[in-house]
């Protein structure tokens, strides 16, 4: 079972939001503290810059009145609420975080994702430099402090027990393999692409150029074949041949370790081959639409459930952040109801952006569910 909630989502947000410059022009003023137009375009910018706005390439700053921006933007201004609020009441309770808090909750978080490396790879994958998420770990830091001042959470083994015994589902798990491979690329379409697009081949005829691929893809199963040769010969060096020549740059990084996995996580030809292996055992050279696949199969575990020692860690951690994140809400909640809102630009108050979102769904039938089926 993973955390569902971390400490990331206990913050609302609060780290995106950070380091914001300020300029002279307040849109809101919270206990005399503004918010102001440079700190949310920021904000609003670096929401949109991880959405899937902008993976479909959608320019939200051309209609302000549209749908979605209307809903990034109720969202930013009340994470923006949000972090001002427990930024003036961090700063009054004198909360402060040292580098070696935040050091110690790094090693933590890379202890949870294995390794350094592993960790690293997960910044790149996601577009975060090493500065900026220890920045925003800081800002988490803050938090966690913050709510531990409030309350000190604390969850039993009884507590966590109760928990597995009332949602045993969760930790039912179908048959798994755990293998590691070697991933030597050749994708047929991809490999016609390369070589029409050298100039020197420019006026093949398709003949000629599926006589390309198909050499090129000899060469490739021939190179997945030496290795295989070398895996089989000795296969205490499947680490070591996996990092030196697997295609697959993640898995490669790690031995070519896949970790667990169930049938239907893998491509049917992958899994097909791996699921009739016997851990400790390497397949013969096994081909999907990624390439020529060397597997070996380090271990094998049966469907059944997890069993509660295994799990405890994970569902103390669980209910640990679940209650944080009640006492936080609660005491954000207390906070807006102490403190005095001034909405100077009346357009960034959240109860006219939500009238306005309500209008623009009774306009849409796509939109407001009520409307359609009155429409039907």
């Amino acid at each position: 079972m993973k955390t569902i909630k971390t400490l990331a989502v206990l913050a609302l947000s609060v780290a995106l939001f950070s380091g914001c410059v300020a300029d002279k022009k307040a849109i809101i003023t919270i206990n005399n503290q503004p918010i102001t137009q440079t700190e949310f375009q920021k904000a609003f910018d670096a929401v949109t810059k991880n959405s899937m706005v902008a993976q479909l390439g959608m320019d939200l700053k051309k209609d302000p009145n549209s749908f979605i921006y209307l809903m990034l933007k109720d969202r930013v201004v009340n994470e923006l609420i949000v972090k001002n609020l427990l930024d003036q009441d961090i700063a009054k309770k004198k909360i402060k975080v040292t580098a070696e808090d935040v050091d110690s909750e790094l090693r933590t978080i890379i202890d949870q994702v294995g390794s350094k490396e592993k960790f690293n790879e997960v910044l790149k994958q996601n577009g975060i430099s090493a500065n900026q998420f220890k920045h925003e770990l800081e800002e988490e830091v803050k938090i966690k402090k913050l709510v531990e001042e409030l309350k000190v959470v604390n969850v039993s083994d009884k507590d966590a027990e109760k928990y597995y015994k009332a949602n045993i589902a969760k930790f039912k798990h179908p048959e798994r393999v755990k293998a590691s491979h070697i991933l030597i690329a050749a994708n047929k379409d991809e490999i016609k692409d390369i070589i029409a697009a050298k100039a020197e081949n420019k006026n093949l005829t398709p003949a000629e150029l599926d006589e390309k691929v198909k050499a090129e893809l000899a060469v490739r199963y021939d190179k997945a074949k030496k290795i295989l040769e070398e895996a089989k010969k000795d296969p205490t060096q499947f680490a070591k041949l996996a990092k030196d020549n697997s295609e697959d740059p993640i898995s490669a990084k790690n031995g070519g370790d896949l970790g667990f996995f169930t049938k239907e996580q893998m491509v049917d030809e992958f899994s097909k081959a791996a699921f009739a292996q016997k851990p400790s055992t390497i397949s013969e050279i096994v081909v999907t639409p990624f390439g020529y696949h060397i597997i070996m199969v380090t271990d094998r575990q049966e469907a059944g459930v997890e069993s509660f020692d295994k799990v405890k860690a994970d569902i103390k951690n669980f209910l640990v952040n679940q209650e944080r994140v009640n006492v936080l809400q609660k005491h954000v909640d207390k906070l807006k109801n102490e403190a005095t809102i001034i909405f100077n630009d009346p357009s960034y108050d959240p109860e006219v952006i939500q009238k306005q979102i309500k209008e623009k769904a009774a306009q849409n039938p796509a939109i407001d569910p009520a409307k359609k089926s009155a429409k039907d």
